[in-house]
């Protein structure tokens, strides 16, 4: 096999990884009543100094305004973050985070190292630690990009 099918093959068991980690983390969320991507928007929020914009969250999660307008909707429906203005300009809406938002935060951490440990059950502790020096490799070596 030369290195094009090697490499090819390697990639397609990236992607298969990746949506198997993401069929667990989904069915580990859904009694939660959160999709994956409602996580990924409440994490970046809370990962904030102080209530971010819109447009910075847009832009941290490399997706249009709408996309986190539609998050931040089904959110605030469920109690977890609330819009607030931008006491600077009337026009900026900022997004924070709620208690019942860090209650959530809490509970999905359980849930996101539940799924890890079901992906990586049949690994070593050696083998895990090389994987993930391997993974720091790739994502260090990526173009930045904030995901």
């Amino acid at each position: 096999m030369d290195s094009h099918d090697s490499d090819g093959l390697l990639a397609e068991q990236l992607l298969r990884l990746t949506r198997r980690l993401h069929r667990i983390q989904s069915r580990q969320l859904e009694p939660i009543g959160i999709t994956p991507a409602q996580f990924r928007l409440l994490r970046t929020v809370a990962q904030y100094e102080g209530p971010p914009r819109m447009a910075d969250l847009a832009q941290r999660l490399d997706v249009v305004p709408r996309a986190v307008t539609s998050l931040v909707d089904g959110l605030e429906a469920s109690g977890r973050v609330r819009r607030a203005p931008d006491p600077a300009s009337r026009r900026v809406v900022r997004v924070e985070i709620t208690d019942e938002g860090l209650a959530t935060l809490r509970s999905l951490r359980s849930a996101r190292r539940a799924a890890a440990e079901e992906i990586l059950a049949p690994l070593t502790a050696e083998q895990r630690e090389v994987l993930g020096g391997l993974l720091s490799a790739l994502v260090d070596g990526m173009p930045e990009r904030h995901c």
